[in-house]
């Protein structure tokens, strides 16, 4: 793992002395030559809700598209995963298969593209019940039965048999899960689950996600690229931005006291939850492409209190507080002698 400036591991629970459940060391990611994701630390406990949140193109869905080896074959991963002991990155394709779907599951964030149109959702979700579970026959039907039942799909007997175009968005959503939990995984990956959806079935979609959690005991990771999406939801956050993590932190303390620049500009950007209304200010500009990363600080072209050193200088992952990390020289108070020291530090 990094050690840059006296960086140390994210613990991965509150007390920090759980085993990981998932342990992410830097991870990197390259297309054709070009960097997308730029060393990524994390570490996820047992039954641990985390959010991860960014504009799109900031690396939050190729962070566990990789974790997972679900890449093409064009993109070049290097870094270490381990799940438990087991190490993910360059595992036998057999021992991939075992983790998908029975350790980790995913969610996706089409379900319309995720289902395949031809076969009975019934029949899709049974799949994963033979394969990860053993189960065949009558069981196969009264266990899809029974998920379809815990993820609140109504008559739940008779969509066994639909094709997912006789279902709704929700509704197909409300599979993905069922199937996802089919396999009785240890950790579930949700990739904007709620984002094709109106916002009332969002706030059932999330709390359907929050029970189950807490029902199984399983950890849950909620990609978003909304904070409000994940602040009720997760018990920690990471902000990542042009394929590195800026901040992190428990929930509360993202909320109350954002110390990142760019956090501050999301939750600028978020109507209140509650009080009076006030003007929304946008964050200006784009991220960066991949092929076109600043050379120091990659939100430095967009953000409010950059100075000269933010310019030459990537900023590492500093402790400032309980659980509390932030990559910042400005906020962080990183003087400007230190700040020339870390010129040396690779991007």
């Amino acid at each position: 793992m990094q050690n840059l400036a006296g960086y140390t591991p994210v613990p991965a629970s509150p007390e920090g002395s759980a085993s990981p459940l998932l342990t992410i060391e830097d991870l990197t990611v390259d297309f054709s030559g070009v960097r997308v994701l730029r060393g990524i630390d994390l570490a996820i406990a047992p039954g641990e809700a985390l959010g991860v949140v960014g504009e799109s193109g900031s690396g939050k869905s190729v962070t566990w598209l990789a974790a997972l080896g679900l890449l093409p074959r064009t993109a070049t991963v290097s870094g270490s995963v381990r799940l438990g002991s087991t190490e993910l990155l360059g595992a036998a394709a057999t021992r991939l298969d075992w983790v998908r779907g029975g350790r980790v599951a995913m969610i996706f964030q089409d379900p319309s593209s995720a289902l395949n149109p031809v076969i009975r959702v019934g029949r899709q979700v049974g799949e994963v019940l033979a394969r990860h579970r053993g189960l065949s026959g009558a069981a196969i039907r009264a266990e899809a039965r029974r998920l379809f039942e815990l993820v609140g799909l109504p008559d739940a007997g008779r969509r066994l048999d639909a094709y997912p175009h006789e279902l709704s968005g929700g509704q197909n959503q409300r599979v993905m899960i069922a199937m996802a939990l089919a396999g009785d995984p240890d950790m579930l990956v949700a990739d904007e689950p709620t984002t094709a959806l109106d916002a009332t079935i969002q706030a059932q979609i999330l709390d359907l996600l929050t029970a189950i959690r807490r029902e199984t005991g399983m950890a849950l990771v909620l990609i978003s690229h909304d904070l409000g999406v994940v602040s009720e939801t997760c018990e920690r956050i990471v902000v990542m931005y042009g394929g590195r993590i800026v901040e992190t932190a428990p929930s509360g303390t993202i909320f109350e006291r954002p110390r990142h620049p760019y956090t501050q500009g999301l939750l600028a950007a978020l109507p209140p939850f509650e009080g009076a209304l006030r003007r929304l200010i946008p964050i200006e500009g784009q991220v960066p492409e991949p092929t076109n990363m600043p050379p120091g600080c990659p939100f430095a072209p967009r953000c409010p209190q950059r100075r000269a050193a933010c310019e030459t200088v990537v900023p590492p992952l500093e402790q400032i507080g309980d659980r509390w990390f932030s990559a910042c020289i400005t906020s962080n108070g990183i003087d400007a002698v230190a700040a020339s020291e870390l010129k040396s530090i690779p991007a």
